[in-house]
């Protein structure tokens, strides 16, 4: 994947018909959680930045959703945590079922593999929930 400075160039290095599929999952995820601000990190697209810090110490910055561009599929990274533990992502695991889930990451072949207002529904509730190890105010 060449080097990308913004999600429209990114979205430009992709080949089709994976460059219309990611363009239709970033325009989602744009019109369901519009705070979280578009950027590239980590050879994907990325949405909102926070900080965070772990037990151990280590702190840095990231993103609450990801989206890539992988070999064999998309990659849509959901990182919050529910209340009461675990993460969100795996909460989901039932409804999208030719899915490949992980704590933090929804993995599938092409769109038209997993509901659409599914995935509505698990973005929005992560841009409502804290992500990951976040440092809090």
């Amino acid at each position: 994947m060449p080097v990308t400075d913004s999600p429209d160039q990114f979205l430009q290095a992709l080949d089709d018909p994976r460059r219309e599929e990611v363009a239709r999952l970033h325009a989602l995820i744009v019109e369901t959680v519009p705070e979280l601000e578009p950027h590239v990190a980590s050879g994907m697209l990325a949405y909102g930045h926070y900080r965070y810090r772990y037990e151990s110490g280590r702190e840095g910055e990231w993103f609450s959703i990801g989206l890539a561009s992988r070999k064999q599929g998309i990659s849509l990274y959901i990182v919050a945590e529910c209340e009461g533990g675990g993460y969100l992502a795996e909460r989901y695991r039932e409804r999208l079922p030719k899915a490949s889930i992980g704590k933090s990451c929804v993995r599938f072949k092409r769109l038209a593999d997993v509901d659409i207002d599914v995935l509505r529904e698990l973005i929005a509730e992560s841009g409502r929930l804290r992500p990951a190890g976040a440092i809090t105010a």
